[in-house]
C-alpha cells in the first residue's frame, strides 16, 4: 500500500524535464521506426502526393537519396512500393526482374547496404490495372489461391534484387505459408516475412491510395481485409495462423485507431510486433497543423508515443526520418 497524500504527491517525479525523462515508461529509439517510400516508374522529378504533404513519388535518384538520408538517422528500416508504368490484370510488374520494385530495390541496397533494413510490400495493388490485391475471378472477386501463386513469385522476385525482408500486405488466407515455401525453394530461407497480420478495411487508407496509385475501380477490400467492428479475436486468429505459417514477426494497420488490437497481439506473441501510422493518420495531423490547429511536433511524437506504448516494437511512420534526427 502506497502513501497517499498529502505525504504522496505524484507532481514530484513530473517538476523538471531531466525527472519525466528518467521515470518515462516509454521510449522511442531511431530504430524502431520504418519509413515507406514510393518509386514511380517514368518520372524524372520526384512527384509531390497531394493528400501527403511532404510525401513524394521519387525518381532513382530521389529514393536513392531519401534511403541514404533516413540511414543517416538511424532509422531502423525502409519499405518500398513500386508504381509501374504500365499496368496490367495479374500485375505482371510486381515480379519483373526489372520492374520498377526490383531496380528500387537494386538501388537501395547499393546506395545504404547493411546499414539500414531494406524491405519490400509484397502485394499486387500498385501493379494491377484493376487495384485489387489478386487475381479476380470472371465475377470480380479475388481469387485467394491463384493470387497465392502470384505472391510467392513477386517475393521470390524481391529477394533476388535484394530485400532484406519481406511484408505480404494482401490479406489473403495462406499468404504466409505459401511465400516461406517460395523462398525457402529458391535458396531465400534466411529472408524473413513481416506478416501483415491484423490489416483493417480501413478509411485511413485514403491518401496511401493516391501515393500507390491504387483505388480500386469497382468495389472494395472488405472481403478480405479484417472488419473495423471486429472483435480481437479475429485479429488473435489470424496472427496466429501467420505465426504458424512461419512468419517472423506480425503487424496491425492502421495504428492509432487500433491500439487496443496492438495491446492484445503483443501481450499475445513473442515475436516482433509492428504497427502501421497510416497514411490518413499522417494527413490529419499535417492538415491540422497547416491551419495552425495544433502543434505539429508534440502531436507527432504524442501519436507516436501512444502506439510504442500500446506494445509495438516497431513503426511504420512517414515521419520516421524525421523523428529519428529530433531523436
Amino acid at each position: 500500500m502506497s502513501a497517499e497524500y498529502p505525504v504522496a504527491r505524484p507532481r514530484r517525479l513530473r517538476r523538471s524535464p531531466v525527472l519525466r525523462r528518467m521515470v518515462a515508461g516509454t521510449r522511442l529509439h531511431p530504430a524502431d521506426l520504418i519509413l515507406p517510400l514510393f518509386a514511380k516508374e517514368g518520372i524524372t522529378e520526384p512527384q509531390p502526393v497531394a493528400s501527403m504533404p511532404g510525401v513524394v513519388q521519387h525518381t532513382r535518384d530521389s529514393l536513392r537519396k531519401a534511403a541514404h538520408d533516413a540511414a543517416a538517422a538511424g532509422v531502423g528500416g525502409l519499405i518500398l512500393f513500386g508504381i509501374p508504368a504500365v499496368k496490367d490484370a495479374r500485375g505482371s510488374a510486381a515480379d519483373d526482374p526489372d520492374g520498377v520494385l526490383q531496380v528500387a530495390l537494386r538501388d537501395v541496397v547499393a546506395e545504404v547496404g547493411d546499414s539500414i533494413v531494406v524491405m519490400a510490400d509484397t502485394c499486387l495493388d500498385e501493379f494491377t490495372d484493376h487495384g485489387h490485391c489478386g487475381i479476380l475471378t470472371p465475377s470480380g472477386d479475388v481469387d485467394n489461391d491463384l493470387t497465392l501463386e502470384r505472391y510467392a513469385s513477386v517475393a521470390v522476385a524481391q529477394a533476388e534484387a535484394g530485400a532484406q525482408m519481406v511484408a505480404p500486405s494482401g490479406m489473403m488466407d495462406g499468404q504466409v505459408g505459401a511465400i516461406r515455401a517460395a523462398l525457402d525453394a529458391a535458396g531465400h530461407g534466411t529472408v524473413p516475412i513481416l506478416a501483415y497480420s491484423a490489416k483493417y478495411a480501413s478509411a485511413f487508407y485514403g491518401p496511401f491510395r493516391d501515393a500507390a496509385e491504387c483505388a480500386p475501380q469497382f468495389g472494395d477490400r472488405s472481403t478480405h481485409q479484417q472488419d473495423p467492428a471486429g472483435r480481437l479475436g479475429e485479429a488473435l486468429r489470424e496472427v496466429r495462423l501467420d505465426l504458424a505459417e512461419g512468419a517472423d514477426a506480425v503487424m496491425v494497420k492502421p495504428a492509432l485507431a487500433y491500439l487496443d488490437i496492438i495491446a492484445g497481439v503483443r501481450a499475445e506473441v513473442d515475436v516482433p510486433v509492428a504497427a502501421y501510422q497510416v497514411s490518413g493518420e499522417y494527413a490529419m495531423i499535417e492538415a491540422a497543423a497547416a491551419n495552425g490547429w495544433v502543434d505539429r511536433e508534440r502531436m507527432i511524437m504524442e501519436s507516436l508515443v501512444a502506439i510504442k506504448r500500446a506494445g509495438a516494437d516497431l513503426i511504420l511512420t512517414y515521419w520516421a526520418t524525421e523523428v529519428a534526427r529530433r531523436l
